[in-house]
């Protein structure tokens, strides 16, 4: 794929060098260039031991990150890379999180292509139409929330009008999230009926890497007396196994409310291969809502609500050709989130907590983070990662074993 990627850069390379592309040469003397990154350690452990996974520690990274930005005239090729060492997998991170090339066409249509992180929708930590690739692990693990975007292989392109403006990606090979294999958490598995942590990890077969099996996603936007509409369109896979084909549709808004912003978003997913909800080893139809309001209760604190519903449809068939009915999830999944943000002392110390809990699925899982930024180089955040709940198969609870705590130290250059 990154061969691929050589070849897709060339021709964008040659042709923002022509002059009905931008005015400014590629001469060095003109393109400026900046350079900075961090470097990170970081280690965490379990609050309780899991007995299926030999590890006590969750985190054990060392990272150095290196961060670039290169304008020849109107284009900008960025790069972003992590390389380190895991001591949880025992072995180096080379991560590219960001190897792109960005330019404008005409003025008012940009094209970034290469590897990169991609993100629409209105949810904070709750995702529906946003359907570009997560990695749940390092979430859990306690790394950066940025690393809970995954980055992926794509071209993008964005048209700004005044009447609607149009962001379309297309990733040409499907790139999966990255998800739970029992290396370095347990997870639930209906068909043990308990949690496992396969030996070798769990690893299933994804959908043939060929541009027929590429995605698609486009998102219509405008912003209209400081409402902005979204509109959302989806054709790909779901990101986690078993991998069934998914399209989606959706929409969004956000706007003002009172002394906060307010927002909505809904989606519907087609899980194409199970139309009728009658294969138990395929997702069902799904539609999804969610409303959010965020807003500055005091100077500096800051309150986020919100509320998600997640409807499975065929829900009758489904309880008809499951062979395990008492682990199905419950046809209307509710979901409560609440986000606390303090800052102080000039915003060197800053308290988070974020809680979700479904009063469907009788769980929850609690995020407290504090972060202390010593001075513009140096910061150190300490956090935890709290599972609980009542039924050992629903998502957060299958994580109990897994609350943890964790500390990073950070040196920013």
């Amino acid at each position: 794929m990154r061969a691929l990627l050589l070849l897709l850069l060339l021709p964008a390379l040659s042709f923002a060098q022509n002059d009905m592309w931008a005015d400014d040469d590629w001469d060095d003397e003109e393109a400026t260039r900046s350079w900075n990154g961090f470097f990170e350690g970081a280690f965490g452990t379990r609050l309780n031991d899991d007995p299926l996974v030999q590890n006590r520690n969750t985190l054990e990274d060392l990272r150095w990150r290196l961060e670039s930005k290169w304008q020849p005239g109107k284009t900008t090729i960025s790069l972003k890379a992590d390389a380190g060492y895991d001591g949880i997998e025992d072995d180096w991170i080379l991560d590219a999180r960001d190897l792109s090339i960005a330019f404008t066409v005409g003025g008012e249509v940009d094209f970034r292509i290469g590897r990169q992180v991609q993100t629409w929708g209105t949810g904070d930590l709750v995702f529906l139409n946003d359907l570009f690739p997560k990695d749940f692990v390092s979430f859990f693990a306690g790394r950066d929330d940025e690393y809970l975007k995954a980055p992926s292989d794509s071209i993008r392109i964005t048209r700004y009008s005044p009447v609607v403006g149009i962001d379309l990606s297309w990733t040409p090979v499907f790139e999966p999230d990255v998800y739970l294999t029992g290396e370095r958490f347990s997870f639930f598995s209906p068909l043990a009926g308990g949690n496992v942590a396969p030996n070798p990890p769990l690893s299933a077969a994804e959908p043939e890497h060929s541009f027929s099996n590429g995605e698609v996603a486009l998102r219509l936007f405008r912003t209209i007396n400081g409402r902005e509409f979204a509109f959302y369109a989806f054709r790909g896979f779901f990101k986690q196994p078993t991998f069934a084909p998914l399209s989606s549709i959706g929409a969004s808004l956000r706007q003002p409310l009172g002394q906060g912003l307010f927002n909505a978003e809904f989606v519907y997913y087609d899980s194409r291969d199970d139309d009728n909800g009658t294969d138990p080893m395929l997702p069902n139809d799904q539609l999804r809502f969610l409303l959010g309001y965020e807003w500055e209760v005091l100077p500096r604190f800051t309150i986020g609500l919100q509320y998600y519903l997640e409807t499975t449809l065929d829900y009758a068939a489904l309880l008809d050709n499951t062979p395990q009915p008492q682990y199905a999830p419950d046809e209307h999944r509710h979901l409560l989130t609440n986000r606390l943000t303090y800052r102080a002392g000039r915003d060197r110390f800053t308290w988070s907590l974020f809680t979700f809990y479904s009063p469907s699925d009788h769980d929850g899982y609690v995020r407290p983070v504090f972060t202390y930024r010593h001075s513009d180089t140096w910061s150190v955040t300490a956090g935890a990662n709290l599972f609980a709940g009542r039924d050992e198969h629903t998502f957060f609870n299958q994580l109990q074993d897994a609350s943890n705590a964790y500390v990073r130290v950070r040196y920013n250059y």
